[in-house]
């Protein structure tokens, strides 16, 4: 399965250009992409314009979201990560209480 998420980081300069040295080669804990990995996961890339993330998740079909909140909440390393990575990002103007990476619609697909 594919998913396009989205999210944005805070309009800082610098906050946006430390979030992108906490993502560059080999910068990412190795506790997280083993935990992605862990959840189903198998590739997964984010893409920056402005302040706007897009994520690509390319999953296995046993894949939940709910199953990998669930890992991550008992995960204290990704706890860590986590609570680091909110210092730099904001939540969508639409999205729920609570949500950071919001679910994109697909609304074209050349070939269909």
């Amino acid at each position: 399965m594919r998913y396009c998420l989205a999210l944005d980081l805070k309009g800082r300069p610098d906050l946006i250009e430390a979030y992108k040295a906490h993502h560059a080669p080999g910068a990412v804990w190795p506790e997280i992409t083993r935990s992605i990995r862990e959840a189903g996961i198998s590739d997964m890339e984010i893409y920056l314009t402005g302040n706007r993330l897009f994520m690509i998740m390319e999953t296995s079909d046993a894949f939940s979201f709910e199953q990998k909140a669930s890992m991550d909440a008992a995960n204290p390393k990704v706890q860590e990560w986590e609570a680091l990575m909110s210092s730099f990002q904001q939540a969508l103007p639409w999205a729920e209480e609570g949500q950071k990476w919001v679910p994109m619609e697909q609304i074209f697909k050349l070939g269909q």
